[in-house]
Protein backbone atom coordinates (compact mmCIF):
# COMPACT_ATOMS: atom_id res chain seq x y z
CA UNK A 1 0.00 0.00 0.00
CA UNK A 2 1.09 3.61 -0.93
CA UNK A 3 1.19 6.48 1.78
CA UNK A 4 0.87 9.64 0.92
CA UNK A 5 1.21 12.71 3.24
CA UNK A 6 -0.78 15.87 1.27
CA UNK A 7 -1.65 15.91 -2.04
CA UNK A 8 1.82 16.76 -3.44
CA UNK A 9 2.85 13.50 -2.84
CA UNK A 10 0.33 12.00 -4.95
CA UNK A 11 2.43 10.54 -8.25
CA UNK A 12 2.54 12.34 -11.06
CA UNK A 13 0.65 10.87 -13.72
CA UNK A 14 -2.10 9.11 -11.18
CA UNK A 15 -5.10 7.86 -13.15
CA UNK A 16 -8.76 7.01 -11.99
CA UNK A 17 -9.58 5.81 -8.59
CA UNK A 18 -12.01 4.54 -6.45
CA UNK A 19 -12.02 7.35 -3.10
CA UNK A 20 -13.75 6.76 0.29
CA UNK A 21 -12.94 9.92 2.78
CA UNK A 22 -13.26 9.83 6.63
CA UNK A 23 -11.31 10.78 9.84
CA UNK A 24 -11.48 6.87 10.52
CA UNK A 25 -10.77 7.75 13.92
CA UNK A 26 -12.11 4.17 15.49
CA UNK A 27 -11.55 2.16 12.45
CA UNK A 28 -14.46 0.47 13.91
CA UNK A 29 -16.66 -2.05 11.99
CA UNK A 30 -18.65 0.77 10.62
CA UNK A 31 -15.37 2.37 9.08
CA UNK A 32 -13.93 -1.53 7.77
CA UNK A 33 -17.82 -2.04 6.48
CA UNK A 34 -17.24 1.47 4.50
CA UNK A 35 -13.70 1.31 3.28
CA UNK A 36 -14.40 -2.98 1.94
CA UNK A 37 -17.23 -1.56 -0.04
CA UNK A 38 -14.53 1.02 -1.70
CA UNK A 39 -12.74 -2.09 -2.15
CA UNK A 40 -15.12 -4.13 -3.65
CA UNK A 41 -15.92 -1.12 -6.22
CA UNK A 42 -12.48 -0.68 -7.00
CA UNK A 43 -12.09 -4.58 -7.87
CA UNK A 44 -15.53 -4.51 -9.68
CA UNK A 45 -14.21 -1.34 -11.87
CA UNK A 46 -10.36 -2.62 -12.04
CA UNK A 47 -9.31 0.84 -10.52
CA UNK A 48 -6.88 1.33 -6.96
CA UNK A 49 -8.99 2.65 -4.09
CA UNK A 50 -8.07 5.23 -2.16
CA UNK A 51 -8.72 6.55 1.64
CA UNK A 52 -8.73 9.72 2.21
CA UNK A 53 -8.20 10.68 6.47
CA UNK A 54 -6.81 13.85 8.41
CA UNK A 55 -4.13 14.56 10.74
CA UNK A 56 -4.61 16.09 13.67
CA UNK A 57 -8.36 15.66 14.35
CA UNK A 58 -10.31 18.48 12.64
CA UNK A 59 -12.00 18.93 15.72
CA UNK A 60 -8.71 19.89 17.42
CA UNK A 61 -8.40 22.38 14.58
CA UNK A 62 -11.66 24.06 14.30
CA UNK A 63 -12.58 24.31 18.31
CA UNK A 64 -9.09 24.00 19.81
CA UNK A 65 -9.02 21.63 23.04
CA UNK A 66 -11.60 19.50 21.94
CA UNK A 67 -9.52 16.74 20.83
CA UNK A 68 -11.86 13.63 21.01
CA UNK A 69 -10.09 10.62 22.97
CA UNK A 70 -8.11 8.69 20.08
CA UNK A 71 -8.57 5.65 19.42
CA UNK A 72 -6.00 4.62 17.29
CA UNK A 73 -2.84 6.18 16.09
CA UNK A 74 -2.01 7.00 12.86
CA UNK A 75 0.44 4.68 12.30
CA UNK A 76 -2.08 1.73 13.71
CA UNK A 77 -5.19 2.81 11.27
CA UNK A 78 -2.72 2.82 7.88
CA UNK A 79 -1.82 -0.43 9.07
CA UNK A 80 -5.67 -0.98 9.86
CA UNK A 81 -6.94 0.16 5.97
CA UNK A 82 -3.97 -1.82 4.61
CA UNK A 83 -5.42 -5.22 6.03
CA UNK A 84 -8.39 -4.19 4.04
CA UNK A 85 -6.84 -4.33 0.58
CA UNK A 86 -6.76 -0.19 0.13
CA UNK A 87 -4.00 0.72 -2.38
CA UNK A 88 -3.20 4.39 -1.39
CA UNK A 89 -3.58 5.48 2.08
CA UNK A 90 -3.53 9.67 1.47
CA UNK A 91 -3.05 11.92 4.46
CA UNK A 92 -4.26 15.29 4.59
CA UNK A 93 -3.31 17.76 7.35
CA UNK A 94 -5.59 19.40 8.65
CA UNK A 95 -5.26 23.33 8.52
CA UNK A 96 -6.96 26.39 9.43
CA UNK A 97 -6.81 26.97 5.89
CA UNK A 98 -7.99 23.05 4.72
CA UNK A 99 -11.08 24.08 7.04
CA UNK A 100 -11.80 27.60 5.13
CA UNK A 101 -12.02 25.72 1.52
CA UNK A 102 -15.69 25.49 0.20
CA UNK A 103 -16.96 22.05 0.00
CA UNK A 104 -16.88 22.92 -3.93
CA UNK A 105 -13.62 24.19 -4.15
CA UNK A 106 -12.75 20.80 -1.79
CA UNK A 107 -14.58 18.57 -4.77
CA UNK A 108 -12.71 20.53 -7.64
CA UNK A 109 -9.07 20.60 -6.52
CA UNK A 110 -8.64 17.49 -4.63
CA UNK A 111 -10.90 14.86 -5.45
CA UNK A 112 -11.29 15.85 -9.60
CA UNK A 113 -8.33 17.79 -10.32
CA UNK A 114 -5.58 15.53 -8.23
CA UNK A 115 -7.15 12.30 -7.37
CA UNK A 116 -9.30 11.69 -10.53
CA UNK A 117 -11.79 10.22 -8.45
CA UNK A 118 -14.14 7.89 -10.87
CA UNK A 119 -15.99 6.64 -8.08
CA UNK A 120 -16.63 8.07 -4.50
CA UNK A 121 -17.77 5.97 -1.42
CA UNK A 122 -18.84 7.63 1.57
CA UNK A 123 -21.24 7.18 4.49
CA UNK A 124 -24.82 8.76 4.04
CA UNK A 125 -24.10 10.99 6.76
CA UNK A 126 -20.67 12.51 5.58
CA UNK A 127 -20.24 15.99 5.76
CA UNK A 128 -16.91 17.66 4.14
CA UNK A 129 -16.07 21.39 3.57
CA UNK A 130 -16.46 24.67 5.07
CA UNK A 131 -18.67 24.71 8.59
CA UNK A 132 -19.58 21.26 6.81
CA UNK A 133 -21.89 22.50 3.81
CA UNK A 134 -20.88 19.26 1.89
CA UNK A 135 -23.10 16.34 2.13
CA UNK A 136 -24.13 13.20 -0.02
CA UNK A 137 -26.32 15.26 -2.00
CA UNK A 138 -23.70 17.54 -3.09
CA UNK A 139 -21.42 14.84 -4.08
CA UNK A 140 -24.37 13.47 -6.04
CA UNK A 141 -25.27 16.68 -7.88
CA UNK A 142 -21.49 17.04 -8.20
CA UNK A 143 -20.96 13.63 -9.59
CA UNK A 144 -22.15 13.97 -13.37
CA UNK A 145 -20.73 17.24 -13.78
CA UNK A 146 -16.90 16.03 -13.11
CA UNK A 147 -17.89 12.38 -13.73
CA UNK A 148 -17.86 10.08 -10.79
CA UNK A 149 -20.54 8.42 -9.59
CA UNK A 150 -21.47 8.49 -5.66
CA UNK A 151 -22.45 5.37 -3.61
CA UNK A 152 -23.55 6.27 -0.14
CA UNK A 153 -23.18 3.48 2.13
CA UNK A 154 -25.65 3.38 5.29
CA UNK A 155 -24.30 3.12 9.03
CA UNK A 156 -23.29 -0.51 10.75
CA UNK A 157 -25.68 -1.02 13.37
CA UNK A 158 -24.02 -2.22 16.63
CA UNK A 159 -24.93 -3.56 19.54
CA UNK A 160 -28.59 -3.57 20.58
CA UNK A 161 -28.85 -1.97 17.22
CA UNK A 162 -27.39 1.48 18.06
CA UNK A 163 -25.53 2.75 15.11
CA UNK A 164 -21.37 1.77 15.58
CA UNK A 165 -19.80 4.87 15.77
CA UNK A 166 -16.38 6.69 17.55
CA UNK A 167 -18.43 8.05 19.89
CA UNK A 168 -19.82 4.85 21.62
CA UNK A 169 -16.72 2.74 21.33
CA UNK A 170 -14.91 6.01 22.68
CA UNK A 171 -17.66 5.74 25.86
CA UNK A 172 -17.22 2.50 26.38
CA UNK A 173 -13.69 2.67 26.84
CA UNK A 174 -13.69 5.28 29.16
CA UNK A 175 -16.49 2.92 30.83
CA UNK A 176 -14.12 0.32 31.28
CA UNK A 177 -16.42 -1.91 28.81
CA UNK A 178 -13.51 -3.20 26.71
CA UNK A 179 -15.95 -6.56 25.78
CA UNK A 180 -17.79 -4.06 24.36
CA UNK A 181 -15.99 -1.67 22.86
CA UNK A 182 -13.96 -4.76 21.17
CA UNK A 183 -17.46 -5.44 19.82
CA UNK A 184 -17.61 -2.81 17.90
CA UNK A 185 -14.01 -2.15 16.73
CA UNK A 186 -14.34 -5.77 15.66
CA UNK A 187 -10.59 -6.43 17.68
CA UNK A 188 -9.46 -5.41 21.21
CA UNK A 189 -9.05 -2.22 21.75
CA UNK A 190 -5.63 -1.38 21.62
CA UNK A 191 -2.91 1.44 23.70
CA UNK A 192 -0.13 1.95 22.40
CA UNK A 193 3.37 3.66 23.11
CA UNK A 194 7.30 3.20 24.52
CA UNK A 195 7.83 1.42 27.62
CA UNK A 196 9.71 3.73 29.82
CA UNK A 197 10.39 3.38 34.01
CA UNK A 198 8.49 3.34 36.44
CA UNK A 199 8.85 3.82 40.14
CA UNK A 200 10.84 0.39 40.26
CA UNK A 201 8.71 -1.48 43.00
CA UNK A 202 7.28 -4.14 40.59
CA UNK A 203 9.50 -6.38 40.73
CA UNK A 204 12.04 -5.09 43.89
CA UNK A 205 8.65 -5.32 46.02
CA UNK A 206 6.04 -7.30 44.48
CA UNK A 207 8.00 -9.93 42.44
CA UNK A 208 6.18 -8.51 39.02
CA UNK A 209 7.81 -6.67 36.51
CA UNK A 210 5.56 -4.31 34.79
CA UNK A 211 5.92 -2.36 31.34
CA UNK A 212 5.15 1.01 31.82
CA UNK A 213 3.66 2.90 28.96
CA UNK A 214 4.70 6.13 28.13
CA UNK A 215 0.89 6.59 26.00
CA UNK A 216 0.18 9.06 23.55
CA UNK A 217 -1.54 12.32 23.67
CA UNK A 218 -5.27 12.07 23.63
CA UNK A 219 -4.70 8.54 23.76
CA UNK A 220 -8.39 6.42 24.63
CA UNK A 221 -7.47 5.15 28.00
CA UNK A 222 -9.63 2.65 29.57
CA UNK A 223 -11.60 3.26 33.05
CA UNK A 224 -9.11 2.57 36.32
CA UNK A 225 -9.12 -0.74 36.97
CA UNK A 226 -7.14 -4.39 36.46
CA UNK A 227 -7.68 -5.71 32.47
CA UNK A 228 -6.88 -9.04 30.81
CA UNK A 229 -4.69 -8.21 27.60
CA UNK A 230 -2.21 -9.16 25.32
CA UNK A 231 1.42 -7.44 25.26
CA UNK A 232 2.00 -7.16 21.63
CA UNK A 233 5.83 -6.42 20.61
CA UNK A 234 6.31 -6.71 16.61
CA UNK A 235 4.71 -9.43 15.84
CA UNK A 236 5.10 -11.19 19.05
CA UNK A 237 2.30 -11.61 21.28
CA UNK A 238 1.97 -12.50 25.00
CA UNK A 239 -0.32 -12.74 27.73
CA UNK A 240 -0.75 -9.34 30.18
CA UNK A 241 -2.14 -8.43 32.99
CA UNK A 242 -2.69 -4.68 32.97
CA UNK A 243 -3.30 -2.04 35.91
CA UNK A 244 -4.34 1.43 35.15
CA UNK A 245 -4.56 3.76 38.05
CA UNK A 246 -2.56 5.49 40.56
CA UNK A 247 -1.19 2.83 42.53
CA UNK A 248 -3.09 3.20 45.36
CA UNK A 249 -1.42 1.11 47.91
CA UNK A 250 1.41 3.10 47.46
CA UNK A 251 -0.56 6.79 47.99
CA UNK A 252 -0.08 7.36 44.30
CA UNK A 253 -0.93 10.55 42.15
CA UNK A 254 0.32 10.13 38.61
CA UNK A 255 -2.16 7.85 36.71
CA UNK A 256 -0.31 5.12 35.03
CA UNK A 257 -0.63 2.14 32.20
CA UNK A 258 1.03 -0.71 33.52
CA UNK A 259 1.78 -4.31 32.52
CA UNK A 260 2.64 -7.44 33.37
CA UNK A 261 4.06 -9.50 31.13
CA UNK A 262 2.97 -13.19 31.95
CA UNK A 263 6.07 -16.24 31.22
CA UNK A 264 7.65 -13.64 29.20
CA UNK A 265 11.34 -12.42 30.19
CA UNK A 266 13.01 -9.36 28.74
CA UNK A 267 13.77 -5.74 28.88
CA UNK A 268 11.41 -3.60 27.03
CA UNK A 269 12.74 -0.33 28.44
CA UNK A 270 12.58 2.32 25.13
CA UNK A 271 10.74 -0.22 22.76
CA UNK A 272 7.49 0.25 21.40
CA UNK A 273 4.64 -1.53 22.60
CA UNK A 274 0.89 -2.12 22.60
CA UNK A 275 -1.08 -3.23 24.95
CA UNK A 276 -5.07 -5.42 23.71
CA UNK A 277 -7.98 -5.21 26.29
CA UNK A 278 -9.76 -8.43 26.45
CA UNK A 279 -11.42 -8.38 29.80
CA UNK A 280 -12.03 -5.88 32.88
CA UNK A 281 -11.29 -7.81 35.85
CA UNK A 282 -11.81 -5.81 39.05
CA UNK A 283 -11.85 -1.74 40.20
CA UNK A 284 -8.18 -0.53 41.41
CA UNK A 285 -8.55 -0.72 45.11
CA UNK A 286 -6.13 0.01 48.20
CA UNK A 287 -4.70 -2.89 50.34
CA UNK A 288 -3.60 -2.39 53.58
CA UNK A 289 -0.35 -4.39 52.82
CA UNK A 290 1.81 -5.35 50.68
CA UNK A 291 1.34 -9.48 51.20
CA UNK A 292 -2.12 -8.70 50.90
CA UNK A 293 -1.78 -6.75 47.31
CA UNK A 294 0.79 -9.37 45.93
CA UNK A 295 -1.91 -11.95 46.96
CA UNK A 296 -4.33 -10.37 44.87
CA UNK A 297 -1.76 -9.75 41.96
CA UNK A 298 -1.19 -13.72 42.33
CA UNK A 299 -5.53 -13.97 41.76
CA UNK A 300 -5.17 -11.78 38.86
CA UNK A 301 -2.48 -13.48 36.90
CA UNK A 302 -4.36 -16.49 37.22
CA UNK A 303 -7.71 -14.78 36.48
CA UNK A 304 -5.95 -13.41 33.00
CA UNK A 305 -4.26 -17.07 31.86
CA UNK A 306 -8.04 -18.39 32.32
CA UNK A 307 -9.68 -15.64 30.36
CA UNK A 308 -7.19 -15.90 28.11
CA UNK A 309 -7.02 -19.42 27.95
CA UNK A 310 -3.39 -19.38 28.29
CA UNK A 311 -2.04 -22.94 29.57
CA UNK A 312 1.80 -22.05 29.83
CA UNK A 313 4.10 -21.58 32.59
Amino acid sequence: MERWRGIDEIPPGWGRCVLTIGVFDGMHRGHQALIGEAVRVGREHDLPTVVMTFDPHPAEVVRPGSHPAMLVTLRRRAELVAELGVDAFLVLPFTTALSQVSAEEFVHDVLVDRLHVAHVVVGENFRFGHRGAGSVDLLRELGPRFGFAVHGVTLVPGPDEMTVSSTYVRASVGAGDVVAAAAALGRPHRVEGFVVHGEGRGGAQLGYPTANLDVAEHAAIPADGIYAGWFVLGNRRSPLAISIGSNPTFSGRERTVEGFVIDEGGNFYGRRVAFDFVERLRDTVRFDSVPALIEQIDADVARTREVLGWTRS
